[in-house]
C-alpha cells in the first residue's frame, strides 16, 4: 500500500485498539515509481497527527515515520528496532501521559469524530512538499492546533429561515442533515464534518444557514414543532 493511503483515522483506530505505537514506512523522497508523491502527503499527515495527539495528551514519539527503498532491508531492521525500543522506554499507551482505558478512549473518540474537520481546515498544508528535516517542527505548531479545536467552526440551521428546499441536505456529503418536506430542517453536529457546504448550497434568498465559530450550537428545534412557516413571495422578494 502507498503510505499517502496513511490516514490520520488509521493511527488513532490503532491507539484506540490499544496499539503502544504505530511505524509507517515509504519510498524516498522523490524516487515514486508512479509519480504520485503520496510520502510527502503521508509525512505531512504524520506531522499533523503527532501534533493532534499532543493535544490529546499522548507522546507524539508513539509515532514515526521513515522512508526507504524495497532493496534496504538492513535500513528498514534499523528504522523497525530503533522504533521497537523507544515504545519499549515509553511503555504501555496511556502508562508514561498518565491516562487511564476509560479517559484514553473518550479522548480519541472525540478526535477521531473531528478528523475530517482537521483535514477540512489543514488541507493546503497537507499538500506541502517540505525538502529538509528543519521544516518538519514548523509546518504544525501547538498554538495552531490549539487555536484549530478552540475555535472550532459549526454550521447551524436558523429555523426562522429554513423553507425545507432540501437543497443543503442533497449536498452534505456524509449525511447530517436532518431532512423531510416541509419541515426545519436540522444538522446533526455529532455527524458533521464542518465542510461548510451546506452554507455554499443554502440559496440566497433563504440564508438559512450560519457559521458558529468558538461557541456551542444553539439546541435544535424539537420533534413535533418544526413545520416550515413559509414565506410568502412579496417577502421573499424584499428579503
Amino acid at each position: 500500500m502507498c503510505s499517502g493511503r496513511v490516514d490520520m483515522k488509521f493511527v488513532l483506530r490503532a491507539f484506540s485498539k490499544g496499539i503502544d505505537g504505530v511505524f509507517i514506512g515509504g519510498c524516498h523522497f522523490n524516487e515514486c515509481n508512479y509519480i504520485a508523491n503520496g510520502n510527502y502527503h503521508a509525512l505531512n499527515m504524520t506531522l499533523l497527527t503527532k501534533r493532534v495527539m499532543e493535544y490529546i495528551g499522548l507522546n507524539p514519539e508513539r509515532l514515526a515515520m521513515r522512508v526507504m527503498s524495497g532493496s534496504e532491508a538492513n535500513l528498514y531492521a534499523d528504522h523497525v528496532n530503533s522504533f521497537i525500543k523507544k515504545i519499549k522506554e515509553l511503555g504501555p499507551l496511556g502508562k508514561i501521559e498518565g491516562l487511564d482505558k476509560e479517559e484514553l478512549n473518550v479522548r480519541l473518540d472525540k478526535v477521531t469524530k473531528l478528523v475530517p474537520y482537521v483535514k477540512v481546515m489543514k488541507n493546503d498544508k497537507l499538500g506541502t512538499f517540505l525538502m529538509n528535516e528543519d521544516e518538519y517542527e514548523s509546518l504544525f505548531t501547538k498554538d495552531e492546533i490549539e487555536q484549530l479545536f478552540s475555535e472550532m467552526v459549526s454550521y447551524y440551521i436558523d429555523p426562522e429561515k429554513c423553507q425545507a428546499c432540501m437543497t443543503c441536505a442533497r449536498r452534505c456529503p456524509v449525511g447530517a442533515i436532518i431532512s423531510a418536506k416541509k419541515e426545519i430542517h436540522i444538522i446533526d453536529q455529532d455527524k458533521c464534518i464542518r465542510c461548510g457546504s451546506c452554507m455554499a448550497g443554502c440559496p440566497p434568498r433563504f440564508s438559512a444557514i450560519g457559521k458558529i465559530v468558538g461557541e456551542p450550537v444553539p439546541p435544535p428545534v424539537p420533534e413535533g414543532e418544526r413545520t416550515v412557516v413559509r414565506k410568502s413571495k412579496e417577502k421573499t422578494e424584499v428579503s
